[in-house]
């Protein structure tokens, strides 16, 4: 068979159903290939920017690599930072890219960039193929390094005159991702530690999604009665509702979250890289703390704090070794005190002096089932979602630890196609959402019926309150302009509607999910109302010299 085909094969054999792109002339023999393959969906998007966010999202959601494809370096560069936020936010993806004529490489070739140099500092690992039969070889690498460890994108660069190359292909084996446990010398030396711990406090992250040890995770917290937060923008790894939660640690985290971390003296730092949002610039974990950090890969281990116990494993094995573990640690006052906390503060009752944002979540809270799964763009009408929103199912939240603007839409669209049966909402500000609202063209063309809230304020939000904090009334660059997004809605083929009233907004969600279409519901925000915590004025007034 041809190396296109071949990369086809590998793609059935890996599991694949969906794959996203931009078509280019660089890889039009897999694109071929893809049109005689029944069994895999290929989705057009707009931008290769839109098609990588929607790959992430649909492997954030199915928790199977995504694929997306684009052609040389002009698709390549566009797409990057799909590739960036898959980096980041440890999520598998393999990325085709076509490539330029073998036999003009280096003469700086129509479309020509090194695609493996390029993409090495924000890839799990680059190359390029240049022998047809090694095609079956290399993609099943791919498949397998992005999705063992500590999962992440994979990019693979195509010349185009490889494709077309016939060649003997041998297949090996599928995928089977290594699931490493602790060692009963690990194990013994957690139990200890636990033995001696006052206050010991869980951060679950991405790993227990990773390794589907939800449920585990719910378990080991119930038998030691052990508080958990959620690391930034994992919400789903531990359902809010449950006794032992007791917070989300991300941007603007209030400061009874954090007084709950400073009030630990033993952190369980499960499947979570610690990231800088996570432990709020690397200040909360303090040298008198005591470290347990259990990740999936090495590198992980120690690369932000060095830790008293770092064990390499998967999570799901972990825990259920942890849970037979001989600990009986009287932090039943412990645990109260700081879910106490933490209820208090993310209360959903909504009076006429809260800010629409706050009832747009208490509504939300209301009509969407528990199963209802959300994304998010960057921004800080996040704020609100990330406070006050009950997760309490599993495979319920997707969104950037990147902090990727233009991404809650298009991985609306990838995560509906991963669970078609949920109803599917993403968050995004008008920044963000312009940023990548040509792919509600793409939701309608493939029937794919997503509900996008647009928090319009007519500014980069985020931007501009930093702005009032360093430079005070010195505003530039962040206004922007009149958009409908109503009406942009409308002339795709989409749903819309443009609400300002916390009842039309009830109307309008309501009607979207009951709707067989996607859906815009355009909401109207007052620029003062900046941040959960703070107004433009109370902040400009903070820090006018």
């Amino acid at each position: 068979m041809t190396a296109a085909q071949a990369i086809i094969e590998c793609m059935k054999k890996e599991g694949a159903r969906k794959t996203f792109c931009v078509p280019g002339e660089s890889y039009l023999p897999v694109l071929d290939a893809l049109h005689d393959e029944p069994t895999i969906d290929v989705i057009s998007a707009r931008h290769e920017g839109g098609a990588a966010f929607m790959a992430e999202g649909y492997a954030k959601a199915a928790l199977k690599a995504g694929i997306v494809l684009a052609t040389r370096a002009v698709g390549a560069a566009n797409l990057s930072i799909g590739v960036h936020t898959a980096y980041q936010d440890s999520t598998p993806m393999i990325v085709f890219l076509g490539q330029v004529h073998r036999k003009v490489r280096g003469r700086e070739g129509f479309q020509e960039v090194d695609l493996v140099r390029y993409f090495e500092p924000i890839a799990k690992w680059t190359t390029e193929v240049s022998d047809p039969e090694r095609i079956p070889e290399i993609v099943q690498r791919a498949f397998r390094i992005a999705q063992s460890g500590r999962p992440g994108p994979v990019v693979i660069s195509l010349p185009e005159d490889v494709l077309p190359q016939e060649a003997e292909m041998e297949f090996g084996p599928v995928t089977v991702i290594p699931k490493p446990a602790p060692s009963q010398t690990e194990i013994a030396r957690v139990e200890e530690l636990l033995k001696t711990a006052k206050k010991p406090l869980i951060i679950a992250g991405g790993g227990v999604k990773s390794a589907r040890a939800e449920e585990d995770l719910i378990r080991f917290a119930e038998k030691y009665n052990i508080p958990v937060v959620a690391a930034f923008r994992r919400h789903d790894a531990f359902p809010h509702d449950h006794p032992s939660y007791v917070g989300h640690l991300g941007l603007g985290t209030n400061k009874e979250i954090l007084k709950t971390v400073e009030e630990a003296d033993v952190i369980l730092a499960l499947g979570t890289r610690l990231s800088e949002v996570t432990t709020q610039d690397y200040s909360i974990i303090t040298p008198a703390k005591r470290l347990i950090h259990v990740a999936i890969d090495y590198d992980t281990i120690g690369k932000v704090y060095p830790p008293e116990i770092g064990i390499v494993a998967d999570l799901k094995e972990a825990l259920q070794l942890f849970i037979h573990m001989e600990v009986d640690g009287d932090w039943g006052s412990w645990i109260n005190e700081r879910r106490k906390a933490y209820v208090n503060i993310s209360r959903l009752n909504v009076s006429d002096n809260d800010v629409i944002n706050k009832h747009i979540v208490a509504i939300m809270a209301k009509h969407l089932p528990k199963n209802a799964l959300l994304t998010t763009d960057a921004g800080n009408f996040a704020g609100w979602l990330h406070g006050f929103y009950p997760f309490r199912e599993k495979h319920t939240y997707v969104g950037p630890t990147s902090g990727a603007m233009g991404y809650g839409m298009p991985a609306a669209l990838g995560a509906k196609l991963a669970f078609p049966e949920k109803i599917v909402v993403s968050l995004s500000g008008d920044g963000g959402f312009m940023m990548t609202s040509q792919e509600l063209e793409t939701a309608v063309r493939n029937n794919i019926p997503v509900i996008c809230l647009v928090f319009n304020n007519n500014m980069y939000g985020t931007i501009r309150m930093h702005q009032e904090m360093h430079y005070p009334e010195k505003v530039e660059a962040t206004d922007l302009g009149d958009v409908s997004f109503k009406d942009l809605a409308i002339s795709v083929g989409a749903d819309g509607y443009a609400v300002n009233t916390i009842a039309s907004f009830e109307i309008a969600l309501e009607k979207a999910m009951t709707s067989e279409k996607p859906s815009v519901i355009e909401i109207i925000t007052d620029k003062e109302q900046i941040s959960v915590s703070s107004t433009i004025t109370e902040i400009r007034s903070r820090n006018l010299k």
